[in-house]
């Protein structure tokens, strides 16, 4: 729990900070939020010997697809910061359409790796990593709401 709270810090201190730094600010906040990541999973998935020997190199590769999509986001939001003041609906239109292809290539991407972690630990175990990954994911998505204003009218 200290860990999820640690990482709640950092998520609040890299975001709230985003309208002010550069991509490199960004890029220490994700490496941070990387290993803090890892550290979190490691505690709460109490894996055999076994099953870390194959749960890890599935999980680097899983983070590695998951940080290229998240990348595309974090596109989406800055340009939504720069064509804040002077949206046009079709700015509007084109983030609205980039945002539902993102959630969409998330939950294809959610859906192979589920499989491929099945393959490899017992579904209970799976599910306990799901819903690692979501609690996580909700903090982050939390924190970005948070610090992203509505589009005025």
């Amino acid at each position: 729990m200290k860990k999820i709270i640690l990482l709640s810090l950092i998520l609040g201190m890299g975001v709230s900070l985003f309208a002010q730094s550069e991509n490199d600010y960004m890029e220490v906040m994700r490496s941070a939020l990387k290993t803090e990541k890892k550290s979190i999973i490691a505690e709460v998935m109490t894996l055999t010997n076994e099953e870390s020997l194959v749960f890890w190199p599935l999980y680097n590769e899983y983070q590695g697809k998951l940080y290229t999509t998240n990348t595309k986001y974090l596109g989406i939001i800055t340009d939504f910061a720069e064509k804040y003041e002077s949206m046009s609906d079709e700015d509007a239109l084109d983030l609205m359409n980039r945002l539902n292809a993102y959630d969409a290539e998330m939950l294809k991407l959610r859906k192979a790796y589920i499989k491929k972690f099945n393959k490899i630990l017992p579904a209970k175990k799976v599910l306990r990593y799901i819903q690692a990954e979501n609690k996580i994911d909700v903090l982050v998505d939390f924190e970005i709401a948070n610090s992203v204003p509505l589009l005025e009218n």
